[in-house]
């Protein structure tokens, strides 16, 4: 369902990057930069978020993916500008980005008592004009959404941001999921288009942990609690290798590789290494999850560098994953207590972040890099029962 445009940067314009800031800056200055946000510590201001809404996020609160050809919005860039806003204490962003989502994802139907699921994809139509594109919503992006809008109402005591958020979360339980015989609650990727006959398509990337044991902290009668145990179940089963797939399915009673997609995992899988990093340790399914995916840790080590493409079945590879990937990967790093993978994640970002004329920032890339360097940097964390914990709670009072 999501349009992923490989414009990504690659390895060897990252060291080609590199190369050109040792010329012009010198060895210790190069590793000044790939060190520089861990020193900065996690107080202060947050340059990599200030580039993010500078760039991506207009003025009345729309994020806009400026690689695609529609100059497209969705529903998960709303819901991660949303995070970060919260993340970064800026209650007027969080505000416009809420107030654009309400409008043009969900038609003004976005309040406690007449809530519609925000369309995934907005932007340029054939015409000219500009408006929903696909109506269908993105179930990843409203679990997102309705995780930021209940730590908003936790964390800056605004009870309507709270109801919002258990409305939201019924309506996703009611219209999101369905039950997998023999596994439990599933989340489908979205109300329609993913049952057809007795093949049910998954998206092993839509799971956060840290969100859905939050929803079942927040809105202890919905699915959440049982929908976790029925997500690792998805992840251990359909990554034999210690690699996710892009997609899944379930058929006759099991997990199965998607037919539509086959068992490629890429630009959506990386998420799932992404968010089991950031899943607290304190959590009984953090260990086994994390040890699932061990494929990728050991595929590092190997190669230096993460596969752009792998196949979740027979761990086989091919090519180099793009800078972003490293964003993802640092936190699964960290998590792991992996030193040598974390330092070469440092050192790539530094790269993905390093000002060069002429080339313009992606969207995606943003995104994974704030969700990656904002972790390792202490700007964030998510406690046990998947709450958040940004710094500008206690490290920097």
């Amino acid at each position: 369902m999501r349009v992923r445009i490989n414009r990504n940067i690659t390895r060897k314009t990252a060291v080609a990057l590199m190369l050109g800031l040792l010329a012009s800056t010198g060895f210790a200055s190069v590793m000044k930069v790939a060190q520089s946000g861990a020193a900065a510590g996690a107080c202060g201001e947050w340059s990599g978020y200030r580039t993010f809404v500078e760039r991506f996020v207009q003025a009345d609160g729309r994020v806009i993916d400026y690689s695609t050809p529609t100059q497209q919005t969705t529903s998960e860039g709303q819901s991660y500008g949303l995070f970060f806003a919260l993340v970064a204490n800026d209650r007027a962003t969080f505000d416009r980005l809420l107030n654009w989502t309400r409008t043009n994802l969900a038609g003004n139907q976005f309040d406690t008592q007449n809530l519609r699921l925000p369309s995934w994809q907005w932007g340029r139509k054939p015409d000219g004009s500009f408006g929903v594109l696909d109506p269908n919503s993105a179930s990843d992006s409203d679990l997102w959404i309705a995780y930021d809008l209940l730590q908003a109402g936790r964390l800056w005591h605004e009870a309507s941001y709270t109801q919002l958020g258990e409305a939201l979360a019924a309506q996703i339980a009611r219209q999101e999921t369905t039950t997998l015989p023999g596994v439990g609650p599933m989340l489908l990727p979205g109300p329609q288009g993913f049952r057809e006959g007795s093949v049910t398509r998954l998206n092993p990337s839509y799971l956060p942990l840290p969100v859905l044991r939050s929803l079942a902290h927040e809105a202890p009668g919905g699915p959440w609690a049982k929908l976790a145990d029925s997500a690792y179940r998805l992840i251990k089963t359909t990554a034999p290798q210690g690699f996710s797939p892009d997609w899944a399915a379930f058929q006759n009673g099991q997990f199965v590789v998607d037919p539509k997609n086959g068992d490629v995992g890429s630009y959506d899988a990386i998420r799932v290494y992404l968010w089991a990093g950031l899943t607290s340790a304190a959590d009984p399914l953090a260990r086994p999850w994390l040890a699932s995916l061990g494929g990728m840790r050991a595929r590092v080590a190997q190669t230096g560098v993460p596969p752009e493409k792998v196949s979740s079945t027979s761990g086989s590879a091919s090519g180099e994953g793009p800078l972003s990937y490293w964003g993802a990967l640092a936190p699964y790093f960290k998590s792991l207590g992996d030193e040598h993978g974390l330092g070469l994640a440092r050192t790539h970002l530094a790269a993905l972040d390093a000002n060069v004329p002429g080339r313009e920032p992606v969207y995606y890339d943003r995104v994974l890099g704030l969700f990656g360097t904002g972790f390792i940097d202490g700007r964030y964390r998510f406690d046990e029962a998947g709450r958040l914990v940004p710094s500008w709670r206690n490290a920097c009072d």
